[in-house]
């Protein structure tokens, strides 16, 4: 056992009602979770430190710091930081740390503290010299940067907490020693989290709406048949009469030519004793009657229930019967957990929620808003955000989402049992399923296992089926997923539409847009070049095939000879030998050289010209050198050129404000001023810009 903690932070800290100064309690300045006590949580003089009792995220992992792993003459200085960390006196300029972020560090405490123990070096006695030495260790040790650099920011605690460490702390800032630190590699300060590819994503995704659409009505009634219990018989038995009954029941199943029901290969006289209302063991002496009608029909897994598989795919059913086994790829355990996965795949990629504020989501964390009519327009998820907030128990949080993550939670909450308030709690159908469990729902671990189990179903279930749409392989080999890859992803699609970074600052809960670029890569890595090079490709891709099919001449509106000229010179700059050859690397150097600067859109096609642009963004001076398509205004800007496509918008607008206005009941005066004018004025715009060409 270590010694007793020689100097304690003041009184204050450790008030006398709730710690023994000699041996405290290393929770005494944490929360505990609800029903923890502080007389049964970890002391000072304990080896073992049980950090469960704190950690109050509910999808957390039982951790533990485990301070025999650190050599008797170094392991009071690592007690006396983790203390000081969990509930002692915290040192200016520095915050107290999570639970989590503690346990993860303490990794590092031991790298240094066994490294300095080998050496018999105290570590108030090391110098410069001796971290250099820790530095070539760690060099031959720690081949990635990154966790070099892990590493020395752990060394570096030893010197920032000093106040804290009266059996010895670092005499000097590592920072200041010669060769501490290395330069950081390309790429070292980006978010490492990788983007889901689009051809993983697609289908990924499609299959995560099929389960929730159209594969969970058979399995949430396998799931309410499971929680069934057998009704009980309404009569007495009478004696003699089993026989009987089981030769009905096996006669029924022989002229119907239906297997009878098996275990793992075994006829299951569960299944039949459930049929008849009656006792399995009962069923012994009449073993004789089901092996010879299992000989006459068969066996085949059993069911959970007799009900149908009503849910088709592509005019058939999707499965032929959900089974009982909960170690069959089919059966109700593993459809369950995949229809639970695939909701969360919903929820993670369609809200941008973290995993942890996923998993913290209740019953009832689902709310509405409906127009006069009663239609709904907008669905919001209610949970805790954890992330830079003030309250380490997570505080209220509300997502918008739309109508498919709203789907997910309904889902959720069929599947979850009454009593089951966590919408990802550990669904039971499995053993081994632990009531006391300190993660009171799927860790995050756990859901990155079963979110690569429900791919490989997938991929399985179309190998069964002979189906196409399965999750292909990137560069030959399988995509890993992770829970944090869909925020990551959502952020870069957010960021790819205009005006997408600040919209994507606003749901990420960042504080300035930069934060939310930084999301998808740094700044200075070019994660906005990278969008802008994308959103050229494709809109180089679109111009080309238009000017293949000579769409550029039968531009409208008051840009559009200017259109037709650009596009024109853009065509010819393609072509080679009369012939248009491009592949994705020449595109992208012809629109770096010579972009026509025309934009392709759902009402206009903008043909940008910044001396002409009345976009919010150019009329300010703020310009880029490209169009503000958050603060365009069409009907009065001389840089518009219009399709047919374009037209057709108008003319759709058109149609749905008067179907607007001659709706019942009749709409406030002032709303239908506006709306009236907004028809005449998007009349006039096209009578006068498509006409125009045709008058010349």
């Amino acid at each position: 056992m270590t010694t007793a903690l020689r100097t304690l932070p003041g009184p204050g800290l450790l008030p006398q009602s709730r710690t023994d100064q000699t041996d405290p309690y290393v929770f005494h300045g944490r929360r505990l979770r609800e029903g923890c006590r502080l007389e049964d949580t970890s002391r000072f003089s304990d080896d073992v430190w049980n950090l469960a009792p704190s950690m109050l995220k509910k999808h957390e992992r039982r951790f533990i710091l485990d301070f025999t792993l650190i050599a008797a003459s170094h392991r009071q200085v690592g007690k006396e930081l983790c203390y000081a960390m969990l509930s002692g006196s915290v040192p200016a300029g520095e915050a107290r740390p999570a639970v989590g972020t503690i346990r993860t560090a303490f990794t590092e405490y031991i790298r240094f503290l066994r490294w300095a123990a080998a050496r018999d070096l105290p570590l108030d006695t090391l110098t410069g010299r001796d971290l250099e030495d820790f530095q070539r260790f760690l060099a031959r040790t720690l081949p990635a940067v990154g966790a070099r650099q892990g590493a020395r920011a752990g060394v570096r605690k030893f010197w920032l907490w000093r106040i804290s460490l009266p059996s010895g702390a670092l005499r000097f800032d590592p920072r200041h020693v010669d060769g501490w630190g290395e330069p950081a590699g390309q790429g070292a300060y980006e978010n490492a989290t990788a983007r889901i590819p689009e051809e993983v994503l697609g289908p990924l995704f499609v299959w995560a709406m099929r389960f929730i659409d159209e594969f969970s009505a058979d399995i949430l009634a396998a799931d309410r048949a499971w929680r069934t219990p057998p009704p009980a018989s309404a009569e007495p038995h009478t004696y003699g009469d089993l026989p009987v009954l089981l030769r009905a029941w096996l006669d029924e199943r022989i002229a119907a030519g239906r297997p009878l029901p098996a275990w793992r290969g075994k006829t299951s006289t569960t299944a039949i004793a459930d049929a008849l209302g009656r006792n399995r063991i009962s069923l012994a002496r009449y073993r004789h009657m089901i092996d010879e009608a299992a000989a006459l029909v068969g066996t085949a897994p059993q069911t959970v229930s007799d009900q149908p598989i009503r849910s088709r795919l592509e005019g058939e059913p999707w499965i032929e019967a959900i089974l009982a086994d909960h170690t069959e790829c089919d059966g109700l355990a593993a459809l369950a957990r995949m229809l639970q996965d695939a909701c969360y795949l919903v929820l993670a990629f369609l809200s941008g929620a973290r995993d942890s504020e996923i998993k913290h989501l209740k019953r009832g964390g689902l709310t509405i808003e409906r127009d006069a009519n009663g239609t709904p327009y907008r669905w919001k998820m209610h949970s805790l955000a954890f992330k830079a907030e003030d309250d380490p128990a997570g505080v209220p949080a509300v997502w918008n989402i739309g109508e498919p993550a709203a789907r997910a939670i309904r889902i959720l909450e069929q599947l979850q049992p009454a009593g089951s308030e966590f919408l990802f709690a550990r669904l039971q159908h499995s053993p081994g399923v632990k009531a006391d469990a300190v993660s009171q729902v799927l860790t995050s671990g756990a859901t990155n296992a079963r979110l690569n189990t429900f791919a490989a179903w997938i991929n399985d279930y179309c190998m069964r089926n002979g189906r196409t749409d399965c999750i292909p392989d990137i560069d030959g080999l399988t995509w890993r997923l992770k829970n944090s890859q869909f925020r990551r992803t959502l952020a870069w699609f957010i960021a790819r539409r205009p005006g997408g970074v600040i919209a994507g600052a606003l749901a990420y809960r960042h504080h300035c847009v930069q934060v939310f670029e930084g999301y998808a890569g740094t700044r200075e890595s070019g994660f906005r070049a990278e969008v802008e090079s994308e959103q050229a490709l494709a809109r180089g891709e679109h111009l080309m095939a238009a000017i293949d099919a000579h769409e550029h001449t039968g531009l409208t509106g008051p840009a559009a000879e200017e259109a037709a000229r650009r596009l024109e010179t853009f065509g010819s700059r393609a072509r080679f030998q009369g012939k248009v050859v491009l592949d994705d690397n020449r595109l992208r150097r012809l629109m770096a050289k010579h972009d026509p600067a025309v934009y392709p859109g759902e009402y206009i096609t903008c043909v940008h010209d910044h001396a002409k642009a009345l976009c919010e963004r150019a009329r300010r001076g703020r310009t880029e050198g490209l169009p503000d398509h958050g603060g365009c205004k069409p009907l009065a800007c001389r840089n518009v050129a219009l399709t047919p496509e374009n037209t057709a918008a108008w003319q759709r607008e058109v149609d749905r404000i008067t179907r607007r206005l001659a709706s019942r009941p009749t709409l406030p005066p002032l709303l239908r001023h506006r709306l009236e004018s907004r028809r005449a004025e998007i009349t006039a715009f096209l009578l006068e810009n498509t006409t125009a060409r045709e008058s010349a």
